[in-house]
């Protein structure tokens, strides 16, 4: 996915805007299991899929529990360390050989003081993120682990072929089994 696309994605820039913004993203790539980003560490940069998917996930004394997907378009970040520099909660593991652009959060809040537009853009960045935390606790307060199954086959069909069964069922808060006869239930 192209880097203007997913910028516009979360708020379109005049072109001056936008060439400086792209002036100070880079391109990096990442293998298959790499961790990208680690709990209890503030983090200096924000990712934006180009090609790939991973998984955020925070780890218990039993387990890993994943509470997110993210795939081509999809910023990662740890929004903790964004906001008000502390410590992020989660850990995220690609799935894939990833592709990336990179933006240190550093350059970025300079950016924010020379550009407007830039500084709307970051703004609209973090509340989209807000939402998706927002949707993601809605969802696990509100609905089944069927209904949330079902949601991300309508929203997201490609992740069953692309992701691991043991992360889905993590995912929706259940055990494999469990994920085995909803799935049954759907054929």
């Amino acid at each position: 996915m192209i880097l203007s696309h997913i910028s516009n994605t979360i708020y379109p820039l005049p072109e001056a805007s936008m060439q400086m913004l792209e002036g100070h993203i880079s391109e990096v790539s990442f293998p298959k299991g790499h961790i990208l980003l680690r709990a209890n560490k503030v983090e200096s940069n924000i990712y934006f899929i180009k090609k790939g998917i991973a998984r955020l996930y925070t780890q218990t004394p039993d387990n890993e529990i994943t509470f997110l997907f993210c795939k081509e378009g999809d910023t990662l970040m740890s929004l903790k360390s964004y906001v008000i520099g502390q410590e992020g909660y989660e850990d995220v593991e690609l799935l894939e050989d990833c592709e990336l652009y990179q933006l240190k959060t550093e350059v970025l809040e300079d950016l924010y003081q020379s550009d407007i537009h830039i500084a709307n853009w970051g703004r609209k960045l973090a509340e989209l993120e807000l939402i998706k935390t927002e949707e993601r606790f809605i969802a696990r307060q509100f609905k089944t682990a069927s209904e949330r199954y079902h949601e991300l086959l309508h929203i997201h069909p490609d992740l069953i072929q692309r992701v691991q069964l043991g992360h889905i069922a993590s995912y929706l808060g259940i055990s494999q089994v469990s994920l085995s006869r909803i799935r049954a239930d759907i054929r």
